[in-house]
């Protein structure tokens, strides 16, 4: 009989836990027409994403993905963005030429965050409980920008679709260079760790760099 009683107890407290991201009845992410193309876009986002949660016990505290913009997934993502927008091969290329350069300044993520706590999705403000970082063999970097995207939306989710609507979007720019002129990011390099960490917890996202 008690162990019963342990049994239904465990049963019950697990059933009030928060194990997954929350879900909302909406219309799934956009997709392209194209079977092929989408494929190849969800395989190229794969590969340059990674996603942690960070639990409390049972309960989760945080769900965050995020992606690196690569030269290669920049490119991906413009195309992505033409074949939705009808976009003439003129800006396509003015497009490109834009991110390659910017590829070139920059190393970038897309950071996805939801947060059951919203005090706490504060990366933005001087005195953050969040450190992020850059973590590569070259060692560590801390980022040169942040800036909050805003709650994701059916556009937001076009791109990077293990958002949801109870996400917040966050760009996270890190530099190319180490204090000493290293480069962050060494050559064959072939993945790297982005880290937010906080008296919450940490979360390493690992994704492939080239």
């Amino acid at each position: 009989m008690k162990r019963r009683f342990i049994t239904a107890a465990l049963a019950g407290l697990l059933a009030g836990c928060v194990t997954t991201p929350p879900t909302a009845i909406s219309d799934p992410p956009p997709s392209l027409p194209d079977e092929h193309a989408e494929h190849s876009y969800r395989k190229i986002l794969a590969r340059y994403s990674g996603s942690k949660e960070i639990y409390d016990g049972f309960d989760t505290r945080v769900f965050a993905g995020v992606t690196l913009q690569t030269q290669a997934f920049r490119e991906a993502r413009v195309h992505r963005q033409a074949a939705f927008q009808q976009l003439p091969t003129v800006k396509v290329e003015q497009m490109l030429a834009e991110e390659r350069a910017e590829a070139a300044q920059v190393h970038e993520f897309f950071l996805g965050v939801h947060f059951n706590d919203f005090v706490y999705a504060d990366f933005d403000y001087k005195h953050s409980i969040w450190r992020l970082a850059l973590v590569t063999p070259a060692g560590e970097v801390t980022p040169s920008r942040i800036r909050r995207l805003g709650r994701v939306n059916m556009q937001t989710r076009a791109y990077y679709p293990y958002t949801s609507i109870f996400w917040v979007g966050w760009e996270i720019q890190f530099p190319t260079q180490m204090s000493d002129g290293r480069p962050v990011i060494p050559p064959g390099t072939e993945t790297v760790t982005f880290r937010m960490a906080s008296s919450l917890g940490k979360a390493d996202m690992q994704v492939n760099a080239r």
